[in-house]
């Protein structure tokens, strides 16, 4: 649900985005086939204060729908289950601790082990389990460089750095 909102809000930033442009690039186009002129529209101030006033309400069109999102994303609503990721120079390591201690680590299969429905540099040999319709907590941190850990189908991406735990959480 939360990568759909932010689909939502994508498409909703383009369409107010592509009327500017369309705006603008009218106006453009009616100046330049235009020779008359309005002395009235040149030393107005009615003309400045629309002009200053639209391009604010233009912003909060924007602000109100991301900071809802933002306030979305940060939300966490009692996880049933918690999965620990620690990020490692080649591989990650996963740790399941709410409800039995099961530690494993995932590496990327070699080009030689692939099947053909299998992706490049994204399938790995140890797949992580996160059951359906229970909200997921995920707890990252890495071991010894700056590492990345997304899932871009459900709108999650979270930073690893060593030595800090970085939190997020996910409803599948």
């Amino acid at each position: 649900s939360l990568m759909e909102q932010l689909t939502f809000f994508h498409d909703h930033t383009v369409m107010i985005l592509s009327m500017i442009t369309i705006m603008v690039a009218y106006i453009m186009m009616t100046l330049t086939k235009n020779k008359y002129i309005n002395r009235y529209l040149l030393e107005g101030q009615t003309i400045e204060l629309i002009w200053t006033v639209m391009p604010a309400i233009t912003l909060i069109f924007i602000a109100l729908p991301s900071l809802r999102l933002l306030y979305m994303i940060d939300e966490i609503n009692n996880p049933s289950i918690t999965l620990k990721v620690i990020g490692h120079q080649w591989y990650w390591s996963y740790e399941y601790s709410d409800f039995s201690n099961t530690e494993f680590d995932s590496y990327m299969k070699p080009v030689n082990e692939m099947n053909k429905n299998e992706i490049r540099l994204l399938d790995v040999d140890n797949h992580t389990v996160i059951p359906m319709n229970t909200q997921a907590r995920v707890v990252v941190t890495a071991a010894d460089v700056l590492h990345s850990w997304a899932v871009p189908a459900l709108g999650i991406k979270i930073d690893a750095v060593p030595g800090r735990l970085n939190q997020g959480t996910m409803n599948i």
